[in-house]
């Protein structure tokens, strides 16, 4: 079974692309899901240990979350403390169970799969890249998204460039839905089609 991690920085279209790979009938494991169902589940009592006030009505509250991670930014390293090892369980389960299946490709959406050294994880990495006009403009059209937030957030990816040169694939969102779809497929085809030792 083929792993395959799937990256790229916010406003890029990762979520449409991961989207793309699984109506092609490829699974997903998708962290940002992954983390949304911690959130209300396994992460929210150690989450309101570590940041009072962030549980209502049961679940983390992520706007609370968030504002105290930007006015205390050196936060950021407890929650991920808390968060990385439920996500990579979650992962593990995932891996076993289509391998089980006998899937040739798995997709492994990671946000931030560079910072966390989760390349080490995967067989090949796909990064999803734009024009940087495009990415802004998509971005800011996010509820609540301000330029500090937007800074902040880009503060912590590695730049695109980079992201692009450690790349095994790149899939170019800046133009029509067809043609990243064409993209994915280009990737999916080479992928499942290589001959098995």
């Amino acid at each position: 079974m083929i792993i395959l991690g799937l990256t790229g920085s916010i406003g890029m279209g990762k979520s449409t692309t991961a989207k793309m790979f699984a109506d092609l009938g490829v699974p997903v494991n998708d962290a940002d899901a992954v983390v949304h169902s911690l959130y209300q589940d396994e992460a929210v009592a150690p989450i309101e240990a570590a940041f009072p006030g962030t549980r209502k009505d049961g679940a983390v509250d992520r706007s609370e979350l968030s504002r105290q991670l930007s006015e205390n930014p050196a936060l950021f390293p407890t929650l991920e403390a808390i968060v990385h090892p439920l996500v990579r369980e979650r992962e593990r389960r995932f891996l076993d169970l289509h391998r089980g299946t006998g899937a040739p490709l798995v997709v492994l959406d990671i946000p931030l799969l560079f910072e966390t050294k989760a390349e080490s994880r995967v067989d090949a990495v796909v990064v999803v890249t734009c024009e940087p006009e495009i990415q802004k403009e998509r971005v800011m059209k996010r509820p609540g998204m301000t330029e500090e937030k937007f800074a902040l957030i880009l503060s912590r990816q590695v730049p695109d460039q980079e992201k692009r040169a450690k790349a095994d694939y790149i899939i170019d969102t800046s133009h029509a839905l067809d043609s990243t779809r064409s993209q994915v497929a280009a990737i999916v085809h080479a992928l499942t089609s290589q001959k098995r030792p």
